[in-house]
């Protein structure tokens, strides 16, 4: 059990020897919500066995929101929050922003917009039933949370209205596991990952069916591995967008950014 006298110096003690890097930062994570000390104790074995710990407190900081998140489920990355920011730029750019964010898990793009532009509205898909739960809990009320396999389960009336789509599809090559940090491996789906052998299988597909749901003048913009762009680009051209680069500041991811020609 937990030392009572200092329990961030017990705990982060038990997560550095179970190979937490950040082990103290975390320790203040685990006591954040108070909890009673046999929940506590049951957070830290969870932890100490390499649940992730979004998954194990049951939420993720995203800039300055606090996202419902748990077991099974994608956890949204630290970089998205860069195709959140530009994602809320475009929002208040547009009269009546119509948002939609496929492929969403629990909705941080759609929750970030939701957030910024109270007016919007707001429409997220997902196949998993488990993170749209969560993507429910994260949006406003009101907010269209359908399951879909990328565009195809949509409501036809969003058909040529949506004035803007951010989305980070499933991007990981299905070759490179071991890009993969153990604990996503074994507690995220692998569905929410990997993409076929080049990593584009979904963010192709998503290129060529946005021209029936966005409005003449929508935007779309997607997070992919900056690797991918080129090809990415090659298949919006021949879908008839006009494709732009905005690099990422670590210079490993891109967001493809797609407008009509």
């Amino acid at each position: 059990m937990l030392d009572s006298s200092d329990p961030i110096a017990a705990i982060a003690a038990r997560l550095r020897a179970s190979g937490c890097v950040f082990a103290e930062e975390e320790a203040g994570i685990l006591l954040e919500d108070g909890v009673s000390a046999a929940e506590l104790e049951r957070r830290v074995r969870r932890r100490e066995a390499g649940e992730p710990l979004e998954q194990v407190v049951g939420w993720v900081r995203f800039g300055s929101m606090r996202l419902s998140v748990g077991p099974g489920v994608f956890v949204p990355r630290q970089r998205t929050l860069r195709l959140a920011r530009a994602a809320v730029r475009v929002a208040r750019e547009q009269e009546r922003p119509v948002v939609l964010e496929p492929f969403c898990g629990v909705a941080p793009l759609a929750a970030s917009v939701a957030a910024a532009v109270t007016e919007s509205e707001i429409h997220v898909a997902d196949i998993d039933p488990a993170a749209l739960e969560h993507a429910r809990r994260n949006l406003p009320a009101g907010a269209g949370v359908h399951v879909s396999d990328g565009l195809d389960g949509l409501p036809t009336a969003l058909h040529g209205r949506v004035t803007l789509v951010a989305a980070v599809p499933p991007y990981i090559p299905s070759t490179e596991h071991r890009l993969v940090p153990r604990e996503a491996l074994e507690h995220e789906p692998e569905a929410a990952l990997f993409a076929g052998p080049e990593g584009l299988e979904y963010v192709g597909a998503l290129i060529d069916e946005l021209g029936g749901w966005l409005a003449p003048d929508g935007v779309a913009l997607i997070e992919m591995n900056r690797r991918q762009y080129r090809p990415a680009a090659v298949l919006a051209r021949r879908s008839g967008w006009a494709p732009r680069a905005r690099r990422s500041s670590d210079g490993q991811t891109v967001l493809l950014e797609l407008r009509r020609r």
